[in-house]
């Protein structure tokens, strides 16, 4: 194959990539966008694969159904609560893929500074991101435990790390002959980093994280292109780490946190909430849709709960039910809402809610003190006033929903556990505050047959 229609192919699909990238910006198009870039990466992937003899194609045919199949399977076996999950296994499986894509560099080539530190680069981001995915998998699948996992002199120890990764890529790059010995040294210690890395990471701030993993996937993937000299995995490997360092930002925004704080691991959650008791006052589905019937503005608030109990389709039923009976309706998100980016997003899209009705916290905080009813479905941290109030608490600092501020609130959840930073939530204890116990698909069809009767 000439390089010239290698070129063009390469040149098309990163132009389906750019073009896909844009039209992820808005719910509207997401889908469309979607499809386009992953039929540029079929496109570069195939070029790739037929124009270079780097194995049988029969092998290459066989590795690329197998992966399809399992692939396929997996997304669409995975619920919707676990797709924060499955992105983190996605991240780990990019990173796995760049360190050995630089591993295998090394081999049947004499290797110049420049390919030997792209090789080093690739190895390094991409063993950390796959570990750190696998314990970001791990937390958030609560196969080990959610919080923030610290001991002294953890910093040192990561510090340590560092160190003696940077001396043995010297070492590598300065004497090549270093090489080969020193390659499974720095796979090791790039591998442990990651780990050293997500574990003191607390639940409430996992979001960021899988938007950070996300990001060294790419970049994993952009320094694995240097080093075998391919210009799409280059490119493709920029934009999603470009694009995921750019998601990254926005989400340490929401969350009051900086960038540097993420990447430094810099705020494990060390800190002890003030203690929080009060009387909670509990209510019926029949007492909540007289309420409701006599409200002229409510605003939903999903969270995580919401996607366990899978309740969108009914929080949807309810909305037009609202909106018939005379009241204005509207679905407030905080971008960090679930535990990966844009989650309940997609909940709602699922559920054909219309995306003019979903409003960010920035829109609907300043009107907040008007709204008849809000409604809490399964969230918790980022309607917690202690991160507005409590300087002792972790989440102190993090931009939340104001619902205590609207005239009435109902909380719907099963008991009175923390969310997933397990701090603690006065609102559940607020004077307009009242709390419908129950799986919130149940408690919110039974206020929709009240409607309905």
């Amino acid at each position: 194959m000439s390089i010239e229609v290698l070129g063009s192919v390469y040149i098309l699909a990163a132009i389906l990539f750019v073009f896909g990238l844009k039209l992820m910006s808005s719910p509207a198009t997401a889908v469309r966008g979607n499809l386009l870039s992953s039929v540029g990466m079929l496109m570069a992937v195939l070029i790739t694969l037929t124009s270079k003899e780097i194995l049988d194609y029969r092998y290459l045919a066989g590795a690329a159904i197998l992966g399809a199949v399992v692939g396929a399977i997996a997304a669409r076996r995975v619920a919707m609560t676990g797709m924060p999950e499955m992105v983190a296994l996605f991240n780990g499986s990019g990173g796995i893929a760049s360190l050995l894509v630089g591993w295998a560099a090394l081999y049947g080539q004499e290797s110049s500074a420049f390919t030997l530190i792209t090789v080093l680069l690739s190895v390094l981001i991409g063993g950390v991101t796959f570990s750190g995915s696998l314990v970001a998998w791990a937390k958030l699948s609560e196969t080990i435990s959610s919080g923030a996992m610290t001991f002294a002199g953890q910093r040192v120890v990561n510090v340590l790390l560092l160190l003696v990764l940077l001396a043995c890529s010297i070492a590598m790059v300065v004497n090549p002959a270093y090489t080969f010995p020193l390659i499974f040294v720095v796979i090791g210690l790039s591998i442990l980093l990651g780990v050293m890395a997500v574990i003191p990471i607390g639940g409430a701030d996992m979001p960021v994280v899988i938007s950070l993993l996300n990001s060294y996937s790419g970049l994993a993937a952009c320094a694995a292109g240097f080093a075998i000299n391919n210009t799409i995995l280059i490119v493709a490997g920029s934009l999603v780490g470009a694009a995921g360092l750019i998601l990254t930002n926005i989400m340490c925004k929401a969350m009051n946190r900086s960038l540097s704080n993420v990447l430094f691991s810099g705020f494990a959650a060390t800190t002890k909430a003030t203690k929080v008791e009060g009387e909670v006052k509990p209510i019926t589905a029949d007492d909540a849709y007289l309420i409701l019937e006599a409200a002229s503005s409510v605003v939903m608030v999903p969270g995580y709960g919401m996607a366990v109990a899978q309740a969108q389709h009914v929080v949807r039923e309810l909305g037009e039910l609202l909106e018939a009976n005379g009241a204005d309706v509207s679905y407030a998100i905080h971008p960090v809402a679930g535990r990966m980016p844009g989650h309940m997003n997609v909940l709602l899209a699922e559920a054909n809610v219309p995306y003019d009705q979903l409003i960010e916290m920035d829109e609907i905080n300043p009107r907040i003190e008007n709204i008849d009813v809000a409604i809490v479905i399964g969230a918790n941290d980022v309607v917690n006033p202690a991160a507005r109030e409590d300087e002792n608490s972790p989440i102190y600092g993090m931009p939340i929903i104001n619902v205590d501020h609207a005239r009435t609130v109902f909380v719907l959840k099963r008991s009175m556990a923390s969310g997933f930073s397990g701090v603690d939530n006065p609102l559940f204890f607020g004077e307009n505050t009242r709390m419908l116990f129950g799986d919130a698909k149940q408690s919110l069809s039974s206020v929709i047959a009240e409607f309905k009767s």
